[in-house]
């Protein structure tokens, strides 16, 4: 058993232990509640353990999946059940700190330091609820594809590309995806925007690229005038994967960037093009993954993706994971123009309204979602197109985004 695997074990069984207080205040039965909470997490978690050899193997991707998504949905609810008794068990503790304090003072005031049945109500209410509006989340927003339409003022980029049509999406995770008909309708809904140029930023699978094989048809069919851009993410390496040798996992990386080329995208590993338009060009660049948070690999180079570049006019780069931005491109000679991330998927949860949003993922990366601007350089950060861990989205839908580049002047 790995290390984290252990770790999780033990995460799960104390939350189980602490969750469990609340059915058993509100209808007693102890042993019964006990082996019901507790029964299930060992039951789920022994079953990613003798699966995890075929996953590593790569077989059954999609069932490992879809058993690590069933493992979070069961223990959310527990998990939220449990953050609220454990509020509640600093105020018992705090009770049980001054009814000595009182006793000492010969007061007559105790308070009470038993569990409240009616707390207890409270938080299986909320963990129902939010579980509620998970399982939403699942059935119905997996494929409702938003559309952001941005536009944004590029201080270098030359007249002949103004008005530049720029489609990104990002994130993929085709081994989350099992609905190829919505998927359809999202590459028709690219091409009906008439893209100048297409972005993939990173995560075409989650770990194995055979994953990707039954898509190569639908996202071989997305068209843009300058054509199809993209990078690895995170995900693509197969680091989370136990591979039976390094040789087996780079044959799985290079099968993945064949599919790159079969779906007619221009995979760039550290490098970059020039695309060309009436005499004046832009130049589009690509790092392999770049993370500034250590539990993520780095095998971006970005001074050889943009060797060569100090003359040119605009420069979008495209960079898998956002914490890039402020920890080498910002500070990058070649003063890239625009960045294209996504990586953070928006937690797949949290709340939009107008302006204002908020997510988890927020307390993680400072840009998590949506356009940022230093010093008129610009970060976009895509939602994601697919799912990982939870098999849904609540409050951050799949993103399609749709960009129309200006000179600043225009």
């Amino acid at each position: 058993m790995s290390k984290r695997l252990l770790f999780i074990s033990i995460f799960f069984l104390a939350i189980d232990l602490i969750a469990v207080q609340a059915p058993i205040t509100i209808f007693g039965g102890t042993s019964l509640w006990y082996a019901l909470f507790i029964g299930s997490s060992l039951i789920l978690i022994t079953a990613v353990m003798l699966s995890m050899r075929k996953l590593n193997t790569g077989q059954h991707a999609r069932f490992g999946t879809l058993l690590i998504s069933t493992l979070f949905v069961v223990q959310f609810p527990k998990l939220i059940t449990a953050v609220l008794l454990l509020v509640e068990d600093v105020w018992r503790l705090m009770a049980m700190v001054l009814n000595g304090l009182f006793s000492i003072s010969g007061s007559n005031i105790e308070l009470l330091v038993v569990r409240n049945p009616v707390w207890s109500v409270l938080a299986v209410s909320v963990a129902l609820l939010l579980t509620s509006l998970f399982i939403y989340g699942t059935l119905f927003n997996v494929y409702r594809y938003r559309l952001h339409e941005i536009q944004v003022k590029l201080l270098r980029l030359p007249k002949s590309f103004a008005g530049l049509r720029v489609v990104q999406i990002s994130d993929i995770h085709s081994g989350s995806l099992q609905n190829h008909r919505a998927v359809e309708s999202a590459v028709q809904k690219i091409n009906d925007q008439n893209p100048d140029l297409i972005f993939f930023t990173g995560d075409l699978v989650n770990n194995i690229a055979d994953e990707a094989t039954s898509f190569i048809d639908i996202f071989s069919k997305l068209r843009a005038k300058h054509g199809v851009y993209s990078i690895l993410g995170n995900h693509d390496y197969g680091d989370y994967v136990a591979w039976p040798d390094a040789v087996t996992k780079e044959a799985n990386l290079n099968k993945l960037k064949h599919i790159h080329a079969q779906m007619g995208w221009r995979l760039l590993l550290n490098e970059h093009v020039r695309i060309e338009q009436n005499g004046e060009s832009i130049a589009i660049a690509g790092v392999e993954n770049w993370s500034a948070k250590g539990r993520f690999s780095s095998y971006g180079k970005l001074h050889q993706a943009l060797a060569g570049l100090a003359d040119a006019a605009t420069i979008l780069l495209l960079s898998h994971d956002p914490s890039h931005w402020e920890a080498e491109i910002l500070d990058h000679p070649a003063e890239v123009d625009m960045t294209f991330s996504g990586h953070t998927h928006g937690m797949q949860f949290g709340l939009e309204w107008w302006k204002w949003r908020w997510s988890p993922v927020q307390y993680l990366y400072r840009q998590w979602a949506g356009l940022y601007n230093r010093n008129h350089q610009f970060l976009y950060v895509n939602r994601g197109f697919g799912v990982i861990g939870y098999p849904g989205r609540v409050g951050i839908l799949p993103e399609i985004t749709v960009f129309t580049l200006q000179p600043a002047n225009a």
